[in-house]
């Protein structure tokens, strides 16, 4: 089977599994983590890092980082992507996170993430003939929340395109489409979402009830999401998250058990000769 079609393959049955549909997905990092269990983060990054995938081997436990970007279509693409690592276990494989000379590994992965964000099905349910003009390809970004350059491949597998047409709008960047089509609010709205770092959600439940027992501080919890004490601390009251408060149990004198010293010991050194 080629990496085209394993990643296909791949990306329906995952669909399928988890009863995702036909439909465009949203929060991809949320569709993640309830589907699979995997812990994803949201982190910082050198400019030419995407993403990368890890895994224990002792535990068992998988977790995918991605890089904040003003680039939402990009961060999406690589937390399908990630994804499709996991789907196969590719664990040993080194992730450039270049998307043009691919081995077969990341081509399988590059096709699982187009796949799974643009089923063609729901693209030919979108487009059920052929298309020529620029703001239908807006659309189909807009609606599946990819790049030009996924949604010009996955038109032209569908055969709503021709070659010519993929080549000329795989250059056009997104910001022009939204810009151009009336959706750069989205767009930007997007851009600040993708932007900002995201803690794993089950991490960031345990350090919540943690809070809660007074066993995690503000501060700790803050660093978690990365915005100020204040700001969280408001958000918490205001969900009615408050820390149990802490009391000191001291023991009455009264209530301690009698303890028995010997001193005869003492007693006969005391007696004992002197110099």
């Amino acid at each position: 089977m080629t990496p085209e079609a394993a990643g296909r393959a791949a990306a329906e049955a995952f669909r399928a599994e988890y009863r995702l549909g036909q439909q465009a997905l949203g929060d991809l990092v949320a569709v993640i983590e309830q589907s699979t269990g995997v812990d994803v983060s949201v982190v910082d990054a050198d400019d030419d890092e995407h993403g990368m995938t890890m895994r224990d081997p002792q535990r068992g436990r998988v977790f995918i980082a991605v890089a904040r970007t003003h680039n939402p279509m990009r961060q999406r693409s690589t937390l399908a992507h990630e994804l499709a690592h996991v789907i196969f276990g590719d664990w040993e494989q080194p992730d450039s996170g270049d998307w043009h000379e691919r081995d077969p590994v990341e081509q399988r992965a590059d096709a699982f993430a187009r796949h799974l964000l643009v089923p063609l099905q729901a693209l030919k349910d979108f487009h059920s003939h052929p298309i020529t003009e620029l703001a239908d390809l807006s659309a189909v970004v807009q609606r599946f929340l990819v790049s030009p350059v996924i949604a010009s491949i996955a038109l032209r597998q569908a055969a709503l395109i021709d070659e010519a047409t993929k080549q000329e709008w795989i250059s056009i960047p997104t910001r022009s489409l939204a810009t151009r089509f009336g959706w750069s609010d989205q767009y930007l709205a997007l851009a600040d979402e993708s932007n900002r770092t995201r803690a794993p959600q089950r991490l960031l439940a345990r350090a919540v009830r943690g809070y809660s027992e007074n066993v995690v501080s503000l501060s700790a919890l803050a660093r978690l999401r990365g915005v100020a004490e204040a700001d969280v601390e408001a958000e918490l009251a205001e969900a009615g998250i408050i820390p149990e408060p802490t009391s000191v149990r001291w023991a009455d004198p009264a209530d301690l058990p009698p303890v028995e010293v010997d001193l005869s010991g003492l007693e006969e050194d005391l007696e004992g000769p002197t110099e």
